[in-house]
């Protein structure tokens, strides 16, 4: 029998080349008896990578931070992979480096929205620019999952889309200010990198110390290539403080604390979390030695927690030629708590229905980390504890 083909329009009456009538009917009744024709391209769909996208700095004044985040996520989402992915379908992270520069940053925001096989913003980074980014995702609708900032500019209210994880740079501040205030520290002095991120970072520790009473006998900044980080830490000391609290990650704070150790040795310094990476630790040598540092998520090597030994597992197999820190573990955490949203969203995942899945994530425990989504204005962990460089160059708490 000759096969005959199919009518651009099954309600029209064809004539088959042997001269039979195709009826709409039958040409349903062909179609349905043809599975294999159709079947195997849906399931290529599904077994697409599922592509998403993030605009990081790998390169310049904070690349550190940005390599140690990356890795970690990729880690996460490479062992994910190696058991199928989720549904069936990788995951396959996009990083597109921006320096730690708003424009780069923007001109890559914007490429990845436009991309329509971009499922997703991922874990950027950086308060300046996720600042700049935000109006035109917020307008897109796009996920814009965990970015890497605890500034309040980035917990708009009552928005869809934003997804933060991490506690905010007041949730830092606020424990640090309340540790000091608890030993009886009175002469506290601040140091902020003068962007958006540092006087986030100030205005933040100026309301806690409000709350406990307490004045900064002096404030400086730092610009973000340090050029007057010496100039900066000189000033500070003059003041004759009690303690030191750092707003300042990457490069900043390797110069200006290793000007103020040359000023004063034992000053007491306290940093919020986004100064801890391996590389700044390793780049500060034993001027870093008794800096107390707050952090987001737990010990990076704390294995207890059974969470921190599946990032070993993950950040082992994948082969990072990095050492494991804490921003690496945040970054696995925020790509583990988005392959969890995914995997509640099922089949064929939209956009607009992964945002419900994640939204629909409460009290979710990832094995001694807890998050849990309740409003875009707040991040779904609150988990801060206080940490201390020790004499190895490893944190202790």
């Amino acid at each position: 029998m000759k096969a005959h083909p199919l009518p651009s329009d099954p309600q029209a009456l064809t004539v088959a080349a042997d001269g039979q009538k195709l009826t709409r009917r039958s040409v349903l009744g062909a179609m349905a008896a043809l599975p294999a024709l159709v079947h195997p391209s849906l399931q290529a769909q599904d077994a697409a990578p599922l592509k998403i996208g993030q605009s990081i700095a790998l390169s310049g004044p904070l690349g550190e931070l940005g390599q140690a985040m990356h890795q970690g996520a990729k880690a996460c989402f490479t062992a994910v992979n190696a058991k199928g992915g989720v549904a069936g379908r990788p995951i396959e992270l996009v990083a597109l480096d921006d320096g730690y520069d708003v424009k780069r940053a923007l001109a890559n925001v914007k490429s990845l929205i436009e991309d329509r096989s971009n499922f997703a913003l991922f874990n950027c980074m950086g308060t300046p620019m996720i600042e700049a980014m935000l109006p035109q995702v917020i307008e897109s609708g796009i996920p814009f999952f965990a970015p890497f900032t605890g500034a309040l500019l980035a917990r708009p209210k009552d928005v869809r889309n934003v997804f933060n994880i991490r506690a905010s740079y007041a949730d830092e501040a606020e424990q640090l200010v309340q540790h000091l205030a608890t030993i009886g520290i009175k002469r506290i002095a601040i140091a902020y990198q003068n962007n958006s991120f540092g006087k986030e970072v100030f205005e933040a520790t100026q309301r806690s110390m409000a709350r406990h009473q307490l004045t900064a006998v002096a404030t400086v900044t730092v610009e973000n290539n340090a050029s007057d980080a010496g100039a900066a830490s000189a000033k500070l000391v003059a003041a004759n403080p009690e303690a030191v609290l750092l707003g300042l990650a990457g490069k900043p704070t390797i110069d200006f604390v290793k000007a103020t150790r040359a000023l004063r040795k034992g000053l007491p310094l306290y940093a919020l979390s986004i100064m801890g990476s391996a590389a700044t630790i390793k780049a500060l040598g034993d001027d870093a030695t008794g800096i107390a540092v707050s952090q987001v998520v737990p010990l990076p090597g704390n294995t207890i927690v059974p969470m921190v030994r599946e990032f070993q597992q993950a950040w082992k197999a994948a082969g990072v030629t990095l050492e494991p820190s804490h921003l690496a573990l945040e970054g696995y955490i925020n790509a583990r708590v988005f392959t969890e949203a995914l995997r509640r969203t099922g089949r064929n995942p939209s956009r607009s229905s992964f945002i419900d899945s994640t939204w629909a994530l409460k009290r979710y425990d990832l094995g001694g980390f807890e998050v849990s989504f309740s409003d875009s204005a707040k991040g779904a962990s609150r988990f801060v504890e206080l940490t201390m460089v020790g004499r190895d160059g490893r944190f202790i708490r």
